[in-house]
């Protein structure tokens, strides 16, 4: 069992986000549902037999979904990171991420149409960011500020000088 697990509050809407991430995400699976019974559909004002929790997996990391209800949002002090390897791992999850309604950020981050914040992010920006000369990782940095989807080739010929 995995020592922490994420665990994301939502309105109603636990199941259909986890179809969403589920779908997007190439190595997820659905897990146990546990549903409102008679008292706890009482105790808190939802349908019995309505989905309480549902478990899921992303990429090998756990989490669970809740449907609590609309006392807690989401913000964007918590994130989850998409480490991508190429331009078009970038594109595909940038674009999936703000279908149906999620919105753009800077740098890489966006919320999808739950609003949960993700960042997309090209691994090799980080080692551009890590960059032993200065000026190269300076020029990099200006140039993913500039940036709401990361763009790698942009990147490349900014640590390039160009």
């Amino acid at each position: 069992m995995q020592k922490i697990t994420p665990f994301l509050w939502f309105d109603q809407e636990a199941e259909e986000a986890v179809k969403f991430y589920t779908s997007i995400f190439k190595n997820s699976k659905i897990g146990r549902i546990l549903r409102y019974d008679k008292q706890a559909a009482k105790a808190s004002g939802r349908p019995a037999g309505s989905v309480l929790t549902i478990e899921f997996e992303l990429e090998g990391q756990k989490f669970v979904a809740l449907n609590g209800g609309p006392q807690f949002k989401f913000s964007e002090s918590v994130s989850f990171v998409v480490n991508c390897e190429t331009q078009e791992e970038v594109d595909y999850f940038w674009e999936k991420l703000t279908a149906d309604g999620g919105e753009e950020s800077q740098c890489g981050w966006l919320k999808d149409r739950f609003g949960l914040s993700w960042q997309v992010i090209p691994t090799v920006l980080i080692d551009m960011l890590h960059d032993k000369d200065a000026a190269k990782a300076e020029r990099v940095m200006k140039a993913m500020l500039q940036m709401q989807k990361i763009d790698i080739g942009k990147l490349k010929a900014a640590c390039r000088g160009k």
